[in-house]
């Protein structure tokens, strides 16, 4: 089988964002990066504006001073897009509740649900908890009241709730307009 040619591309490769956030993650200004690397500021801050590009050697020693694998600089972001009109139906129970999953079912860091709840619709009975650390809840329009064990919040459009993910918990629209809520977990729930 015969390998398919590979041409070169000039078109320059930006990770000059990259490279900023590698410094600004470690602390570092333009003025510690060209003291420990020897390159100038001008030089560094071209770079990280993509007006420039560094020879392999300014590379490694770029990279080794920001402690940043050079494969990191090049890597393509992991993303994933969900189209609101396509999000994957979930039910983590409640009356009167349409919930769609926004994040990727395979991710674990967070999970973001969409909930459309038709006026007066109400959650679980009993108080429930969710398998995560935080738990956050906004309310896009119309207003939900959170109940948790001591106490009840009611939020309005534009309104946003923290509170630990294992917190006994439930949730009504006490309204006669629908709401629209989001619920954001953190890491994304095993239940």
């Amino acid at each position: 089988m015969k390998a398919l040619p590979v041409e070169p591309s000039n078109a320059p490769v930006a990770i000059g964002s990259r490279i900023r956030a590698a410094r600004q993650a470690q602390r570092m200004t333009i003025e510690q990066v060209a003291d420990a690397t020897g390159l100038t500021k001008g030089f560094l801050s071209r770079v990280e504006r993509d007006l420039t590009s560094p020879s392999v050697a300014s590379l490694v020693t770029l990279c080794q001073v920001l402690s940043v694998s050079i494969g990191d600089l090049f890597a393509v972001p992991e993303t994933h897009l969900t189209r609101a009109a396509e999000a994957p139906r979930i039910s983590l129970g409640g009356e009167g509740i349409v919930e769609r999953l926004l994040t990727a079912r395979s991710e674990r860091r967070v999970q973001v649900l969409r909930a459309d709840i038709e006026p007066r619709g109400t959650g679980e009975s009993e108080l429930y908890a969710v398998d995560c650390d935080v738990d956050v809840l906004h309310v896009v329009r119309g207003q939900l009241t959170l109940i948790m064990t001591n106490e009840r919040y009611t939020l309005h459009a534009g309104d946003t709730i923290t509170f630990p993910g294992r917190e006994p918990h439930s949730w009504a629209n006490p309204s006669d307009e629908p709401a629209t809520v989001l619920w954001i977990l953190v890491p994304a729930a095993s239940r």
